[in-house]
C-alpha cells in the first residue's frame, strides 16, 4: 500500500500504523498477497470514513461508528461477503492497535456480521469434467498445439489434484512431478505447504505439455508459460474454459474453480474420507470441507425426486 493513497484521503497520520499492521499480517499470520491487498484497501476505506466523520474517534470507537461505516458501504451496493471481509479486516486492525494500548476495541463485541446467503458449490459431472480436461476436446486448429496441451495440463491439476488455479499457476519447473514421483508439493493460502498425490492421468498431461512447450525448462521458471514465455495469467485459463462451455453446452457455473469443487464432491461420492479430503484441498478447518457433504445430500435428494414413484 503506497503512502500516496493515504495522503490523497488526508490520512497520512495513519501510514506508519497501517504499515506496521500489514507487516504483522505477513509475518505472524502469513496472509496471502491478495488477502493482504484487500485488507489494506478495506482499512483505507474505513479510515477515510472516520476522517469524514470527526465525531467518530478511532481511539474510543463506538459500535454505532462501526455500524455507520457498514451501512454506508451497503448503501453504495457492497455485498454481504465483501462487508464480512471488511469487518474481519477492521477487527484485525483494531485488535492489533489494542494490543499496543492505542485503542479500546470493546465495541467489536457488539457488532455482528451481515447474514450470508447460503449457496452450495456447483460441481461438474464426472463425464463433463473429463471432457473439459481432455486434450482432444481442444483440437480446433486455431491455436498452437502446445498451448492446448498447457491448458489441458492446468485443468487436469484442478480436477485431478484439487488445486486452486493460483496454486497450479504458481508451480515452478522444479516442482513438476518427475517420473518417479507420485506426489506434488503445493504452496497454498497463507504459504501453507501440503503434499497431494498425482494420478497417472495428471502426470501424463503435464508430460505432454512439457514435451511440446517451446521454452527452455530453467530452474525457477514457471511451469506454465504464457504465449510469450512469461508466467501464465489465470484469465487465459478462465477464457479457455468460457469458450469450452459453449462447445460442450455447459452452464456458466462450469468454471476452473468448479473443477476443484468437482474433485472434492466426486471423492466424497465414491466414499472418500472427509478428513483426507480436507488435507488434499488444504482447508484450515474441517467445517469448510463439510459443505461438500451438503452437495452430495442435495444430489441424492435430486435423484430421489426424479426417480422415486412417490416423490
Amino acid at each position: 500500500m503506497s503512502t500516496d493513497t493515504f495522503d490523497e484521503n488526508g490520512l497520512s497520520e495513519h501510514v506508519s500504523t497501517v504499515m506496521s499492521w500489514l507487516r504483522h499480517l505477513v509475518g505472524e499470520r502469513r496472509m496471502s498477497p491478495k488477502t493482504l491487498e484487500a485488507y489494506g484497501r478495506d482499512i483505507r476505506q474505513f479510515l477515510a470514513f472516520l476522517a469524514q466523520h470527526p465525531e467518530a474517534d478511532l481511539a474510543l470507537l463506538k459500535a454505532a461508528d462501526l455500524r455507520a461505516f457498514l451501512a454506508a458501504r451497503r448503501a453504495i451496493g457492497i455485498g454481504s461477503r465483501s462487508l464480512m471481509r471488511q469487518l474481519a479486516a477492521i477487527r484485525s486492525f483494531l485488535r492489533f492497535l489494542e494490543q499496543e494500548g492505542r485503542v479500546d476495541a470493546s465495541a467489536l463485541a457488539l457488532i455482528r456480521g451481515p447474514k450470508l446467503s447460503k449457496s452450495l458449490p456447483k460441481p461438474i459431472s464426472a463425464p463433463n469434467a473429463k471432457q473439459m480436461i481432455a486434450f482432444e476436446t481442444r483440437i480446433d486448429g486455431h491455436q498452437d498445439t502446445w498451448i492446448l496441451a498447457r491448458d489441458a495440463a492446468v485443468l487436469s491439476l484442478l480436477y485431478g489434484c484439487g488445486l486452486r488455479i493460483s496454486e497450479a499457476l504458481s508451480l515452478t519447473m522444479e516442482q513438476a512431478p518427475q517420473s518417479t514421483q507420485n506426489s506434488l508439493r503445493v504452496i497454498g493460502k497463507g504459504q501453507k505447504t501440503r503434499m497431494v498425490p498425482v494420478i497417472p492421468a495428471v502426470k501424463a498431461a503435464i508430460d505432454h505439455y512439457l514435451a511440446l512447450c517451446p521454452y527452455a525448462s530453467e530452474r525457477g521458471s514457471p511451469l506454465f508459460r504464457g504465449a510469450r514465455g512469461g508466467p501464465l495469467n489465470p484469465r487465459i485459463i478462465q477464457k479457455a474454459v468460457e469458450q469450452m462451455r459453449g462447445h460442450l453446452g455447459l452452464p456458466d457455473s462450469a468454471t476452473p474453480h468448479a473443477l476443484r469443487h468437482s474433485f472434492a464432491t466426486h471423492l466424497l461420492a465414491r466414499g472418500g474420507d472427509l478428513r483426507a479430503i480436507q488435507e488434499l484441498l488444504g482447508h484450515a478447518s474441517l467445517s469448510t470441507t463439510q459443505i461438500y457433504t451438503e452437495v452430495d445430500q442435495a444430489r441424492l435428494l435430486s435423484v430421489f425426486d426424479s426417480t422415486h414413484p412417490r416423490a
